[in-house]
């Protein structure tokens, strides 16, 4: 397999975070333009309730965790609002679209929001559910006679920068005490990745669940270390703070919160059931879907000091690895507005 020069690595990765840095500023430059507008003014009554029926709350969607199938099997897509739903390929490019003030919400995993809060985005993180670490894993085909994450020192890794995946990467790397300037970096949306992968372009490759368990499944990847005990495991809901601040917007994003958190309690305590439905939405096979639903037990978590020590850790990780350029205060990023919306769910149907 042909390498690249070690020298040439650390530019032209910088020059592909710089990228992803520049497409989020600008996106919160427009949001900036455009005010704080979320497109709900006319929700608001005359004696200053919102009228939620004339609410219309835009949400991001990954289609590798569909939160719009994820409400309908649970059953609580019943909104008195209208929710629009934009899908988005990973949580990088939906915090570009939340920044934009195009998007109102939408999930995304524990690292997005750091490399967006480099950029200084306009957003918080409202909500946080665990699903453990094991789902971030990193892969070599069945036959690879990589045996270790140290045997990964000058080989070919595909991971979608700024994605959860990265820091698992990064942070499997530190452990073994490789630097990350020290692998060939292919920086791949999972798609992209998988068939390189399957087609023997990649000596491994750094990504999450669903996606891990149909490697795994399908092509018979092997796990060469998951990010149990090394990564947090969070997902955040990340919201504007236009949608914030707007009254009417606020009060449908409470509502969807509260709701989007009984059914992700649902999935967890319904795994065959939530599995079916996630095959139908993916496209992939249920006993993909199953197994990675079996490895995303799911828990409610306060947005509180821990939390955010937890991803602070993980921005300084970047940045003393030079994938941040500097220091990035996370507490400025989160909102602990909705906690009692959200820690108080139950599972839907319990």
């Amino acid at each position: 397999m042909t390498r690249r020069s070690t020298n040439a690595r650390p530019g032209r990765r910088t020059r592909g975070l710089i990228a992803v840095f520049a497409g989020v500023l600008a996106s919160a430059a427009l949001a900036g333009c455009g005010g704080a507008a979320t497109g709900n003014e006319n929700a608001i009554k005359e004696d200053g309730s919102v009228d939620l029926s004339k609410v219309t709350l835009v949400v991001g969607d990954q289609k590798a965790a569909s939160a719009q199938a994820l409400l309908k099997a649970a059953g609580l897509d019943d909104t008195p609002y209208k929710i629009q739903w934009q899908e988005f390929t990973s949580g990088p490019p939906m915090l570009e679209a939340v920044n934009a003030g195009s998007v109102h919400v939408g999930m995304v995993g524990n690292t997005p929001p750091i490399f967006a809060a480099a950029a200084k985005g306009q957003f918080k993180m409202v909500q946080a559910v665990t699903y453990t670490g094991k789902g971030d894993a990193i892969l070599v085909p069945k036959d690879s006679p990589i045996k270790s994450v140290a045997d990964l020192l000058g080989k070919d890794v595909a991971v979608a920068e700024g994605s959860s995946a990265n820091y698992n990467l990064l942070a499997q790397l530190e452990k073994a005490g490789i630097k990350y300037s020290d692998i060939n970096v292919q920086n791949l949306q999972p798609a992209d990745a998988l068939a390189a992968f399957t087609s023997g372009h990649l000596d491994a490759w750094a990504v999450w669940d669903p996606f891990t368990s149909q490697a795994v499944v399908s092509e018979g990847a092997r796990v060469l270390a998951d990010g149990t005990d090394v990564v947090n495991g969070y997902n955040f809901q990340v919201a504007s703070d236009g949608a914030i601040d707007d009254k009417a917007t606020h009060a449908a994003l409470s509502d969807y919160l509260k709701r989007i958190t009984e059914a992700q309690l649902w999935a967890g305590a319904h795994q065959d059931e939530w599995s079916q439905v996630w095959a139908q939405q993916t496209g992939l096979s249920p006993d993909i879907t199953l197994a990675a639903a079996k490895q995303r037990p799911v828990s409610v978590v306060a947005i509180d000091q821990s939390v955010i020590d937890s991803e602070q850790q993980m921005a300084d990780t970047f940045v003393a690895n030079g994938l941040i350029p500097d220091a990035v205060k996370v507490a400025d990023y989160f909102s602990d507005a909705f906690n009692d919306v959200t820690t108080n769910a139950k599972s839907a149907g319990n």
